[in-house]
């Protein structure tokens, strides 16, 4: 018997003029699976809605970085070395640079955190853009564009591909994350899932449907989608307020203790013994 995972069922950038010939592949493979996987609550609700899709199973993704810091860390020294001050906020953003992720009011809100007295810097962290998404390198130079029109670009570090435990170095290294998704937050970002295992502050955007694992104030906060004003908001309460971003830190470490890589993995191999009984 065929398994199939889906993990995203979003239009992605590849073959662009596919329209509903798309819609018809992903159907057809699915109803022709003896069973399928999903990674979040909307994709799920999508395939539900098909009576010829047989057994249908939501299982998360985890993190795509161990969270494993570098041999004697030194978070102060990883902290002067994207040129960060005592006093200032680090602000991180992981992932690649696309139109949907919100760099560019990522951007806005660090401008208007400053204008209010933040001493905000952005850490941006990984690299720019990956080699499958043409878009993202005229959406990189936008961001460039941008930051030089704020006159943001001694407050912005990029640190480009690094190794997974340098990744987790930065991460540690931030105040807080922001990830102002344009679509709201999902269950299915990698780079979302990285922050709480990091047990990172994280300032992200409301979720298109509810995911009842976030909680706003507890182990994330939330902040309208497409709202650079918003944003900057939450970027100054937290700034102001370190026994708040304790909190969500301890929230977003506890929540990712749900999706540990060996409980999503057992919960796969349950699912793949199911299918199999059937058959």
């Amino acid at each position: 018997p065929t398994i199939t995972t889906f993990h995203d069922l979003r239009a992605p950038y590849l073959f662009p003029k596919a329209g509903a010939l798309r819609t018809q592949a992903v159907l057809t493979l699915a109803r022709d699976s003896a069973g399928v996987i999903v990674t979040n609550r909307e994709d799920k609700a999508i395939l539900q809605a098909d009576p010829r899709i047989r057994r249908l199973r939501r299982i998360p993704i985890g993190s795509n970085v161990r969270g494993e810091a570098p041999p004697g860390y030194d978070r102060a020294a990883w902290r002067r070395k994207i040129g960060a001050g005592a006093k200032d906020l680090v602000v991180g953003y992981f992932g690649f640079l696309n139109a949907n992720k919100g760099a560019h009011i990522l951007v806005g809100a660090a401008a208007k955190a400053l204008a209010a007295g933040v001493p905000v810097q952005l850490l941006m962290v990984g690299g720019r853009a990956g080699a499958s998404d043409p878009t993202n390198l005229e959406y990189g130079k936008t961001i460039d564009g941008l930051i030089d029109h704020l006159d943001l670009t001694e407050r912005v570090y990029w640190t480009g591909f690094v190794s997974d435990e340098e990744v987790s170095g930065y991460l540690y290294a931030c105040d807080m994350c922001a990830l102002p998704y344009r679509d709201g937050v999902s269950l299915r970002r990698g780079t979302f899932m990285a922050a709480l295992a990091h047990g990172q502050a994280i300032i992200t955007t409301m979720p298109l449907s509810d995911v009842p694992e976030l909680t706003s104030g507890e182990n994330v906060r939330l902040a309208p989608r497409r709202d650079a004003d918003a944003l900057a908001e939450a970027i100054i309460e937290l700034a102001n307020k370190p026994k708040v971003r304790a909190r969500l830190g301890r929230g977003a470490r506890a929540l990712a203790q749900q999706f540990t890589w060996d409980k999503l993995a057992a919960q796969t191999l349950a699912f793949f013994e199911e299918v199999r009984e059937a058959y």
